[in-house]
């Protein structure tokens, strides 16, 4: 916590009112207490709006805006960190990973740079926008850049917290966030350590592995409802991608009935992926995943609509677990 958050929860205010907004907020201000103190800080903005009021008025020598220019905004980073300085390079998750997959892929993770890309609007949470602002791929490209760390924060408080854990990270650490304020998942500040999952339920019966807000929120209503019906869950919020917190996976693989994990992305190459390639050559589970299936989704809304659209859902997870549990066939929707 920092000195003036100590400064607002000795006033009354606790650490959860703190950040009951959208992570993307809770992120800009923690990113300008991060540079007010370090000038080797900066903000690398592509014209997202909203730091021209705040951190640029206040550390102008400390931001560069590129313009809408994301193989630009990663080159300039890259630049930048290569000359001793720590960049937070800004954009949406969609134009990161496609419109600027070989900058990031070659400018940043193959060069091993200190940049931290900072990219909002991630899986369908910029639904609204259609199409064209889906990031629901991303992690799967992610995945596949050596030596990059991808962290995905489960509400504002913990994204406050993976950005003070990001800013001194050796190598390039990549940060999905979403567009709204999402449901709180944390009420107080914990030791957020990147690699290191939290378990947020003990259960024995069967095990929800989710990433990302809604995925999460989504996992810890569903144990309600399993739990209504006898059954013990254990929810595992699994915030960092890469590294994979395989002792986690392996734990719930050997003392639970099997895994169901949930995210905010194609069932293709995400979260659900990385799991099965763990528990396959280190614990052998049984794993369902709930996630977009693998079509493409020509739908414009909200991200609730879209997730509930392509079949991310509180009833799809409680479905999933009760086949490992035995309770339920494979394809039933009771």
């Amino acid at each position: 916590m920092t000195a003036a958050e100590e400064r607002l929860v000795t006033a009354g205010a606790s650490w959860a009112a703190l950040y009951t907004g959208a992570a993307r907020e809770a992120c800009r201000h923690t990113l300008l207490e991060l540079a007010r103190t370090d000038p080797r800080i900066f903000c690398v903005d592509s014209d997202m709006g909203g730091f021209e009021d705040g951190f640029a008025a206040e550390l102008p020598s400390q931001y560069v805006n590129v313009g809408i220019a994301e193989a630009n905004l990663f080159g300039v980073s890259a630049g930048l960190a290569a000359a001793g300085l720590v960049p937070f390079a800004h954009t949406m998750s969609a134009f990161a990973t496609t419109r600027a997959c070989e900058q990031l892929k070659l400018d940043v993770a193959g060069s091993a740079l200190p940049v931290r890309v900072v990219a909002t609007h991630g899986g369908l949470s910029a639904g609204h926008y259609g199409p064209s602002h889906h990031a629901v791929q991303d992690l799967a490209i992610l995945r596949t850049m050596p030596l990059l760390t991808v962290l995905v924060p489960a509400d504002a408080g913990e994204a406050a917290l993976a950005m003070r854990a990001a800013a001194y990270h050796p190598g390039p650490v990549y940060v999905r966030l979403g567009r709204k304020a999402t449901p709180r998942i944390y009420r107080e500040p914990y030791d957020f350590t990147i690699g290191a999952s939290v378990r947020l339920a003990d259960g024995d019966d069967v095990t929800v592995v989710a990433t990302g807000p809604l995925p999460v929120h989504y996992a810890l209503a569903a144990r309600d409802v399993l739990a209504a019906g006898g059954f013990s869950v254990r929810v595992v919020n699994m915030h960092t991608i890469k590294p994979l917190d395989r002792s986690a996976l392996v734990s719930a693989a050997r003392d639970t009935a099997g895994i169901v994990t949930v995210e905010d992305h194609l069932v293709v190459g995400g979260l659900g992926g990385a799991v099965s390639e763990v528990v396959t050559s280190e614990q052998p589970c049984r794993v369902r995943r709930v996630g977009i299936e693998d079509r493409y989704l020509d739908s414009v809304g909200d991200e609730r609509e879209l997730l509930e659209e392509s079949g991310v859902t509180v009833d799809r997870i409680v479905r999933e677990a009760r086949v490992l549990l035995g309770a339920a066939p494979a394809g039933s929707r009771t």
